[in-house]
């Protein structure tokens, strides 16, 4: 892999990792149209997917701050009470990356079909959440659940993360701001876990390939990237703008339904 593509990658990363357009189905995109297979590559993966946790550490670096602070006095209170909800968030992602791990890397071979399919689901559920009237309560554990339910399905590529769970917590009648704050405080675990699995998975052979200079630019990319897409989202969920990337993933979603069936 060249400097050139991993800056593609990096950048595409970044960018589709927090906006509701789903990163892995426009990755799947990405290498069926470029025919680019280093985002296999287990080193690569790890850099740019590290990246993207480092951006989100930077924006919410306040909140994580006061929730850790707080949550190690080992009192119940307003932090421990929303740690725990972030990680009972987290059981539905977890089961389904334990035990149904080699059943969602059957949907990753290149068919942008169905990422075509899943992307038009994603724009569904982003148009319906421009009709979703504002919400004020705060997220409860029960809500803390169905919000993980719906991270669950985006394994699927097309299906986008923050777009699922953002929508759902909507749907529930919650805070903009809240819904897009724990939607992103939500995934940190999970991202890192999932590399850590790979990385237990994967023979060592399989970092080789990539030198240091592509991993730093894709690093770079990534992190910038992620950090400018992760403050933009926050302002376009209080702004209600979803649905804009609705009509953009309905048309990307058309256009690969069509590219994939000629």
């Amino acid at each position: 892999m060249n400097w050139i593509e991993a800056l593609i990658l990096g950048l595409v990363q970044g960018l589709t990792e927090f906006l509701p357009v789903s990163s892995s189905g426009h990755l799947e995109i990405g290498k069926a149209l470029l025919q680019i297979e280093a985002r296999d590559n287990l080193t690569f993966s790890i850099v740019v997917h590290g990246a993207t946790v480092l951006s989100i550490l930077v924006v919410f670096f306040n909140d994580l701050k006061k929730l850790l602070t707080e949550s190690l006095t080992f009192r119940y209170n307003e932090s421990s009470s929303y740690l725990l909800k972030i990680i009972l968030s987290m059981v539905p992602v977890a089961i389904v990356g334990v035990f149904f791990k080699s059943e969602v890397e059957a949907f990753f071979t290149g068919n942008i079909v169905f990422v075509g399919s899943m992307l038009l689901i994603t724009a569904t559920l982003l148009t319906i959440s421009f009709f979703i009237r504002r919400g004020s309560q705060k997220i409860g554990y029960l809500d803390a659940f169905i919000i993980g339910i719906a991270q669950a399905f985006a394994v699927l590529p097309g299906i986008s993360r923050s777009g699922a769970t953002i929508t759902t917590a909507l749907f529930l009648g919650k805070k903009r701001e809240e819904a897009a704050r724990f939607s992103f405080l939500m995934v940190i675990l999970p991202i890192i876990a999932a590399n850590f699995l790979d990385l237990l998975g994967k023979e060592p052979a399989s970092s080789e390939g990539v030198g240091w200079f592509p991993l730093l630019v894709g690093f770079i990319a990534a992190f910038v990237s992620g950090l400018i897409a992760c403050r933009w989202m926050l302002s376009i969920v209080r702004k209600g703008k979803l649905l804009y990337f609705g009509i953009y993933c309905l048309v990307v979603g058309t256009i690969a339904i069509i590219f994939g069936s000629i």
